[in-house]
């Protein structure tokens, strides 16, 4: 009596399934090899690649010329590495002839101010503008986006009229109050709004809530990403400003970073090495802000449309 054992199926051999998963996984792969290696990408990679070393040229000459002594930062031919080395001497004439905490300090607390009064006062309006419904809305919203192209040097001199009636020239509310208002804030914050569906703030109406504790509860939650970007706009552009800030306050103790380092000159005429060291120091805050808000920043530009997309 013969006794057949009929064979075992091979669990390591690849059956038809595996075969086509090996084949689409292969395809998908080269689609996206394909697409990462099209000519079309590769030029734009180098193009960017280009433009980025083009824009940090200036900054990297500005770093090399404050580790130089004056005399080879005026010395002709210009060169990048110092014949006699480099040196922090630069550094400390600005560090030791100006007050850089404090100033750094007075910096710190305008941009965070200014900051703070924008966000509350573009968020409000923005949500007005998206939602409620007033006798000449339309016009109003677009007079405060024709202002936007209004240049703020023509403001300076009513600006500074309207402080100091106020007698508020040479204070911190000086230097804060004329940098909260900001139209194209207005304009980015209620094109955001205008996206978020009525229907959930109408359920919260239902249950009770009222404008504000809707605007609150539901609208600014949803925002958290627009918010974000409209600050480290805001905050970057305080804290770069100089010309309203140089016009506000003759203090000393009350004056922003950008103003203070402009103070501090030598008895010798312009000194290079001791420029370059300041506009260093003035941009070290910043690009530390960018290092640990880089994803809020990159986010921030293709929220708000200023990416291309």
């Amino acid at each position: 009596m013969t006794t057949t054992v009929a064979p075992q199926p091979n669990a390591a051999a690849p059956g038809p399934v595996h075969k086509q998963r090996g084949r689409f996984a292969d395809k998908a792969g080269l689609r996206i090899g394909e697409r990462f290696a099209s000519p079309g990408r590769i030029g734009a990679i180098v193009a960017l690649v280009i433009l980025a070393v083009f824009w940090l040229l200036p900054f990297l000459w500005a770093v090399a010329t404050s580790f130089k002594t004056e005399t080879s930062a005026a010395a002709t031919p210009v060169s990048w590495l110092p014949p006699d080395g480099f040196t922090t001497e630069a550094y400390a004439n600005v560090l030791r002839e100006g007050n850089i905490p404090l100033w750094t300090w007075n910096s710190l607390i305008t941009a965070t101010a200014i900051t703070l009064i924008t966000l509350a006062v573009t968020a409000l309006a923005a949500y007005a503008f998206s939602r409620l419904d007033f006798t000449g809305r339309r016009w109003l919203f677009w007079a405060i986006i024709a202002s936007i192209i209004i240049p703020p040097q023509v403001l300076i001199v009513p600006l500074f009229y309207e402080m100091l009636t106020l007698n508020l020239v040479d204070t911190y509310w000086a230097v804060i109050l004329p940098q909260v208002v900001h139209p194209a804030m207005v304009f980015i914050l209620k094109k955001f709004f205008d996206q978020i569906p009525v229907e959930l703030e109408d359920a919260a109406r239902i249950d009770g809530a009222g404008r504000l504790r809707v605007f609150w509860s539901i609208v600014l939650p949803l925002s958290r990403p627009i918010m974000a970007a409209v600050a480290i706009f805001v905050f970057i552009a305080a804290w770069n400003n100089f010309l309203w800030p140089f016009i506000a306050t003759s203090d000393a103790s009350l004056m922003t970073l950008p103003v203070g380092l402009q103070t501090v000159k030598s008895a010798y005429g312009l000194q290079y090495a001791q420029v370059m060291a300041s506009a260093v120091l003035a941009a070290l805050p910043l690009v530390v802000v960018f290092l640990f808000f880089q994803r809020q920043i990159i986010k921030g530009f293709a929220t708000t449309g200023f990416g291309g997309q």
